[in-house]
């Protein structure tokens, strides 16, 4: 038993390494980002499903942030139908290469 719990913590720990040795690159991300610019690249849009609401422009956003909001749509810790369609079909390097492209825009 105790091997068993040694074995999973030791496997824990190398998974958690693995994403934490992942870094974005936006040079990457002009083909990953189409899907992003139809609603987050349009100043004042507002989407309508599920309800009515001001799209966030996230160009100039720190990549944590786009990071972790990303992850929390894609694990289901924040709800929007459309934005965890989106993050479930991300990897986690798309993701970080997101991050980064979006981070080093221009805020508007």
């Amino acid at each position: 038993m105790k091997k068993i719990f040694a074995l999973l913590v030791l496997a824990g720990l190398a998974q958690a390494a693995a994403a934490a040795d992942i870094v974005g690159n936006a040079k990457a991300a002009p083909a990953k980002v189409e899907m992003c610019i139809g609603c987050h690249g349009i100043p004042g849009y507002k989407a309508t499903f599920p309800e009515v609401f001001q799209v966030p422009m996230i160009g100039g956003q720190s990549a944590k942030f786009i990071e972790n909001a990303l992850q929390a749509y894609k694990k289901g810790e924040r709800k929007h139908p459309s934005m965890k369609g989106i993050a479930t079909s991300l990897s986690d390097q798309d993701i970080a290469d997101v991050a980064a492209y979006y981070s080093q825009q221009t805020a508007k």
